[in-house]
């Protein structure tokens, strides 16, 4: 059987796979099967972990499969694996994904192929390598994202972080749902809502913002052991919501005036 090697070329239409005129068989009209060459790079896939001091077997296999479909599905300088999905146990909605690349896909329809190979529910988010550094230079949240991780291609992002305060508001007004939706939010719902507020608090005093710095914060400011009691439902309303409401307030105010204050530091 004839085997030829060749890479895809971008056309203006179409793209296009060339081959040598000078060959032996496959014959112009020939009907070929066309799949990616399979390297002994690709096979053996060694994630970089980062913060991560324990993860199931079966994650990690999980994680494999994530990177070698998506490597098989579009050209990517890297692709991270973040959120609950990284936590111990099996608790989480869905599996975060931070795909860096420079192509335009339809990630809709990348998720489509991820669930039907794989299985779980996927959350994907598609990011430049330029903006992935920005974004982590002026969003708490893209900090807290990649504070723990894995990723296929081991990466050294060292940002001086910028405080946009109208970005930072944004973000904000998701923990304001908290206060009024307490009652019939599930325990992971009212633990998420927190974690962004104490991260958005950590990011404007200027303090580093990684997942064991914002839950030691929020144990710090709520009581020990919070975020257990938090992802368990089993805090009471009253005493956590006042705690809650003064951490808010201290935040919007000094992001208001930030938001205020910004055109003056331009």
């Amino acid at each position: 059987m004839v085997e030829l090697i060749s890479r895809i070329s971008r056309g203006t239409r179409m793209d296009q796979i060339y081959i040598p005129k000078k060959r032996t068989g496959l014959s112009a009209g020939s009907y070929v099967i066309i799949r990616p060459l399979k390297t002994t790079a690709e096979e053996e896939i060694k994630p970089f972990f980062y913060n991560i001091k324990h993860l199931e077997p079966i994650k990690t296999k999980i994680i494999k499969e994530i990177f070698k479909n998506l490597n098989e599905m579009i050209k990517c300088d890297n692709i991270i694996i973040t959120g609950s999905f990284l936590e111990e146990g099996f608790r989480f909605n869905d599996i975060d994904i931070i795909l860096v690349s420079e192509e335009k896909v339809d990630t809709k329809q990348l998720v489509n192929l991820l669930e039907s190979e794989i299985g779980p529910k996927f959350h994907l988010i598609l990011i430049s390598n330029k903006a992935l550094i920005k974004g982590l230079s002026t969003d708490p949240l893209y900090m807290l994202m990649l504070s723990r991780c894995v990723a296929k291609t081991r990466f050294v992002y060292r940002v001086k972080p910028k405080i946009n305060y109208k970005l930072v508001d944004l973000h904000l007004l998701k923990s304001k749902l908290l206060t009024d939706n307490f009652d019939f939010l599930t325990g992971d719902e009212k633990y998420e809502m927190t974690r962004n507020l104490i991260a958005i608090n950590q990011f404007i005093s200027k303090k580093e913002v990684t997942k064991d710095k914002v839950d030691l914060a929020i144990n710090n400011f709520f009581g020990d052991k919070t975020i257990q009691k938090l992802r368990n439902n089993f805090l009471l309303a009253k005493d956590f919501l006042k705690k809650y409401k003064k951490v808010y307030n201290n935040t919007q105010n000094r992001v208001l005036k930030g938001v205020r204050d910004e055109p003056k530091q331009k």
